[in-house]
């Protein structure tokens, strides 16, 4: 399956049976609530975050801090979402570049379409815990990411309680080198399509 973001950020892929938990790479997308526009705009050509921005950015690069487990990749905050990618790692094996895959994970999985929505559930259904996700998983750091992000902005704006982020977010599995270098170059030429993007407020269809 070859990776492409033009798709794959816009469908949850998660894999039925998939160990999140495990170490490897993975690919990250969050919207904005009701894909409004809050973290910043593009001012000549190039993507200036406004306050709620810098709260993102700091955010996530504070991740490391609290996951000794984990590494960031490439990130790029749009005015409504993020891409990300962060790698879990095997404090025994460092060369983690592409998940492993359990042997269950792809059968009946239509992975090119994306199907598969990634519900109110963060973590894989064999790696939820009766009152949470697993502690260094990859659905704990996004949980957190998105948990921190949005207390910290609704401190800003003075109403607590108001979402922040989509309740789903959309990943994607990084299975080798050459995925990993796709979605690096998905994630440095973002901003050059925000344009055509289809998450850009002005190439929202209008109702008639």
């Amino acid at each position: 399956m070859i990776f492409n973001p033009d798709i794959h950020h816009r469908h949850s892929i998660r894999l039925k049976d998939y160990d999140y938990s495990q170490a490897g790479a993975y690919f990250v997308t969050l919207c904005a609530w009701q894909r409004e526009c809050l973290f910043g705009d593009f001012v000549d050509g190039k993507m200036r975050l406004n306050e709620l921005g810098q709260v993102v950015e700091s955010v996530w690069c504070g991740l490391i801090r609290h996951f000794a487990n984990l590494d960031l990749d490439q990130h790029v905050i749009m005015p409504n979402h993020f891409h990300g990618i962060l790698q879990i790692n095997d404090t025994a094996n460092n060369d983690n570049v592409g998940a492993k895959q359990g042997s269950s994970a792809l059968p009946g999985f239509d992975v090119d379409s994306g199907k598969g929505e990634a519900g109110e559930t963060l973590a894989s259904p064999l790696q939820n815990l009766l009152h949470g996700t697993v502690s260094g998983s990859f659905a704990a750091a996004v949980q957190n990411f998105k948990s921190v992000s949005t207390r910290k902005i609704n401190k800003i704006r003075q109403n607590l309680g108001c979402p922040v982020w989509q309740r789903n977010y959309y990943e994607r599995v990084i299975r080798n080198d050459a995925e990993l270098e796709r979605a690096r170059e998905y994630i440095i030429n973002n901003p050059l399509k925000w344009k055509l993007d289809k998450e850009n407020p002005a190439n929202q269809q209008q109702p008639t």
